[in-house]
Order: structure tokens, then sequence, then C-alpha cells
């Protein structure tokens, strides 16, 4: 594993960590937190933003459009099951979510997940320097490279992964700035 490959499985890691963040609700109407949200479509469960158009008119609330007037009820009811929390109501052609204010308890338990959320982020990119060490060291022992070319590999994945960790810190405050602030 070259090192411009390793940089890019660990950037990857990060991105994947933002987008989990985007996920979790702030107090402000987001589409994004809508993103895990399957609908069982015809037998298949289909990403939400597939069946309707998601939009945010104010900072209170997420309209969804269907563009199967069909699928409206299986849109409601696959948004109560999910995780989201938030009792969708439904007009006949348009389903609104209102975003209620977060309280502090509430603020409290999405920065825990936020923190879960960046953990799993840190062990990711673990894992792609564990696996990339690993490489490393088998080439050494396969005489393709030298000790001191192997330390100093091993030396370089380290300062990444140092790197794309401390990345995933900073956007983890970010996130819990923006959870705990009214």
């Amino acid at each position: 594993m070259k090192l411009p490959e390793v940089e890019d499985h660990m950037q990857k890691a990060v991105e994947a960590t933002q987008r989990s963040f985007n996920t979790i609700r702030t107090g402000r109407a987001n589409a994004a937190i809508l993103d895990r949200v399957m609908v069982e479509y015809y037998g298949t469960p289909t990403p939400l933003k597939s069946l309707a158009g998601i939009s945010t008119p104010d900072s209170s609330t997420i309209t969804i459009q269907p563009y199967d007037r069909g699928s409206l009820s299986l849109i409601e009811k696959a948004i109560m099951m999910s995780d989201v929390g938030i009792n969708p109501s439904n007009d006949g052609s348009i389903i609104r979510l209102n975003i209620p204010p977060l309280t502090s308890d509430r603020r409290k338990d999405l920065v825990k997940q936020a923190a879960k959320m960046a953990e799993e982020g840190k062990v990711s990119i673990r894992n792609i320097r564990r696996d990339a060490i690993d490489s490393v060291r088998k080439q050494e022992k396969a005489s393709d490279i030298s000790e001191d070319e192997s330390r100093d590999l091993q030396d370089n994945i380290q300062k990444l992964t140092d790197k794309y960790v401390s990345k995933i810190d900073q956007i983890l405050s970010e996130k819990e700035t923006d959870i705990m602030t009214i």
C-alpha cells in the first residue's frame, strides 16, 4: 500500500464521519437528517431522497413532496419508524416535519451520539494504519524494501494517522458547538 493510497483511504474515512455528523439534528431544519431514512417502496428499501423532493422552507420546518402521491403514506410510516424522532404531519400532498427546539438533555445526548460517530471514524483510520503498516512489514520481510525505508514509511503512516484523527477531533468539536448553540 502506497502513502497516497493510505492518505486517500483516511480522507474517505473523515468524509464518511462528516456525512454521519450531518444526520444529527441541531435544532435547525436540515434535510440531511433524513439521509438514512429508507422507505419500503414496492417491496424494496429505497432512500427517501429518491422518492421525494425535500426542502427546508424555514429554520424549523422540513417539507417532503413525494414524486408519486401513492407513496405518501409509505414515506410517513418510514419517518415514524426511523430514528429521526419527529412526527410527520400529512396534508394529503406534502409531509411536514416541524423541528421542535432541543432540550438541554437532548443536546447532551446528541453530543454523545456525535462522539460515538467520531470514535467510529477514528477506529476506521486506525484500521487503515494497521493494514498499511502490515503491508510495509510484509514488503520488508520479502526484502522488497530496506529496514530504514520500512521505518520511514511506518513513521509517515503514523503522521498521516495523527493528522486525520485530529481532523475528526476538529469536526467533532465544531459539531458539538453547533449542537450546544441555542
